[in-house]
């Protein structure tokens, strides 16, 4: 799976309220839903006398100039560098075929449901998941589903999933604080590669911040294997 297809999976199951080409740049409206539907990227290289452009539509749109920093994109890391811009949330990418992932997780423990309950809605905002990232959740397309997993009788875990292309990607999964390391984000993952296998998926991913040891470690270890990473640059 290449870093382009990866990306255009992002952008299609974690979508922004709008994008806009402008000049040599993509900017994105992400109407605060964080970094992933807010960055500007480059569609074409790019110089220094480009880089006012961006600053100046992303300030329009209340957002602080942030940049997305993909694979071949060394130039414009370099140049913003040089700009005082500073690297912020590397992410790895993750990729792997989505039988082996989908496995059943112990029976009535984990549901695909859409749309959320409003267990799954406390639960993601307890992880600093708001409105403001639950409307990209309903603003990418079908098909698509959140997943609610039990603990017992106790609501312990939520993520959203959604395809493209033949691709699941896992977002949002969170993980209450009374629930971890017991298995629930494992679950979670098998009940998403369930609910896509069956929706015609034969490939998952999922994205990770490089920061966060306990995702990667549950990434790889149910087989998904990194396929790229990106970083994004920004004005402190």
């Amino acid at each position: 799976m290449t870093p382009e297809t990866f990306h255009a999976v992002i952008e299609a199951t974690w979508p922004a309220a709008e994008t806009m080409p402008q000049g040599p740049w993509t900017i994105r409206n992400g109407q605060g839903g964080g970094k992933r539907v807010s960055a500007a990227s480059a569609r074409q290289p790019v110089t220094a006398a480009d880089l006012p452009l961006a600053e100046a539509e992303m300030r329009a749109l209340g957002q602080t100039p942030l940049f997305l920093i993909r694979n071949g994109d060394l130039g414009l890391d370099a140049m913003l560098e040089g700009y005082g811009y500073d690297v912020v949330d590397p992410v790895n990418m993750y990729a792997g075929p989505i039988d082996a992932i989908a496995v059943p997780p112990p029976h009535a423990t984990s549901f695909a449901i859409w749309e959320p309950l409003a267990i799954q809605l406390e639960i993601w905002a307890e992880g600093g998941i708001g409105p403001a990232r639950i409307d990209v959740m309903r603003r990418a397309s079908f098909p698509k589903t959140s997943i609610l997993v039990r603990d017992g009788q106790r609501p312990a875990a939520t993520a959203f999933c959604a395809l493209h292309d033949g691709v699941a990607m896992i977002h949002a999964l969170e993980v209450r604080a009374s629930c971890r390391r017991r298995g629930m984000g494992r679950h979670a993952v098998h009940q998403a590669a369930i609910w896509a296998r069956a929706n015609g998926a034969t490939r998952m991913t999922a994205l990770c911040t490089q920061a966060n040891e306990g995702s990667n470690a549950l990434f790889a270890s149910l087989g998904l294997t990194p396929v790229g990473q990106y970083h994004y640059r920004i004005k402190t």
